[in-house]
């Protein structure tokens, strides 16, 4: 057999080993979990917190925490975190929300925290729809925001796409997961390799409320520009804010957040009447002649 011909069935071999470890093991590279025994008690200062159990029709347990505003509900966040630790630790954000007066529901996505279940993106799709049903059992839809972080925003923006809540709101995004893993792995084929290709962008697609994008510039995870691109989906129900030199984990220690999300909270759509503006005024160098 010839030298050259040994060469190329060894990095044959070697590629067809590494894909096969990528497919078998990017459940562990991609989901970082912290997993909480079931006596596990909650415990968040100055919070008012309901602890729920969702039983799910495969039989799986998703664990969730409402957190409960001091004043009465405006409605209600559903806050879906990123792919690390449990709610325990992500609980904290919830009081960005409870202080405008809005419930918050943050749920352990399969095989996190106290939540059961084998995972899968199919598996968690659903069950992030059984918990937006029993949120639209409680209140109305024009009442219900979607918040996505990270990991998240893919998830927010499908239920989203699947149906109406009043905003969607999505901080740091992915153009699609796939796209993600896609830098650290250029030349293999993902496409085919991925489980969780999250296509975020195919899904903003079908988005009829107001979407809210959130992201920094100083990203290194996931860079700003994705979330450019990502504006350009539905540019008319869609607005772009930026964070000055906020990172993929920071974007709370920045006083420019804050205020983006309360503008977000408490805004009103209106819609503009176009004829008063400069969008179709007409302008010329030329002075218009007289008649004598």
């Amino acid at each position: 057999m010839p030298y050259w011909l040994n060469i190329v069935i060894s990095i044959l071999i070697v590629y067809i080993v590494i894909s096969i470890a990528l497919y078998y093991l990017q459940d562990y590279m991609l989901f970082k979990p912290e997993k909480l025994p079931k006596d596990f008690k909650f415990y968040y200062e100055n919070q008012n917190i309901e602890e729920h159990n969702l039983e799910t029709r495969d039989g799986a347990v998703i664990n969730g925490i409402l957190f409960k505003p001091k004043s009465e509900s405006k409605g209600i966040v559903l806050y879906l975190k990123g792919n690390s630790k449990s709610i325990k630790g992500w609980g904290k954000f919830a009081v960005d929300f409870t202080r405008h007066g809005y419930n918050v529901l943050m749920v352990d996505y399969r095989g996190f925290g106290k939540s059961t279940g084998r995972r899968s993106q199919k598996a968690i799709k659903r069950d992030l729809q059984e918990v937006y049903n029993k949120i639209k059992e409680r209140t109305t839809e024009d009442r219900i925001i979607l918040y996505g972080r990270s990991l998240g925003s893919g998830f927010a923006a499908k239920l989203a796409s699947m149906n109406h809540p009043k905003m969607l709101v999505l901080d740091a995004p992915y153009y699609s997961l796939t796209k993600v893993t896609a830098r650290y792995a250029p030349f293999m084929p993902l496409s085919l390799l991925i489980k969780y290709p999250l296509p975020t962008y195919k899904w903003l697609k079908y988005v009829q409320c107001p979407i809210h994008i959130i992201h920094g510039t100083n990203d290194n995870l996931i860079p700003y520009k994705t979330s450019v691109k990502l504006s350009k989906v539905k540019p008319k129900l869609t607005k772009l804010h930026t964070v000055i030199g906020g990172g993929h984990k920071n974007l709370n220690n920045f006083e420019s957040y804050h205020n983006m999300i309360q503008d977000i909270l408490n805004s009103k759509s209106q819609d503009i009447d176009l004829s008063t503006t400069s969008i179709h005024v007409k302008h010329t160098s030329k002075p218009n002649k007289t008649k004598a």
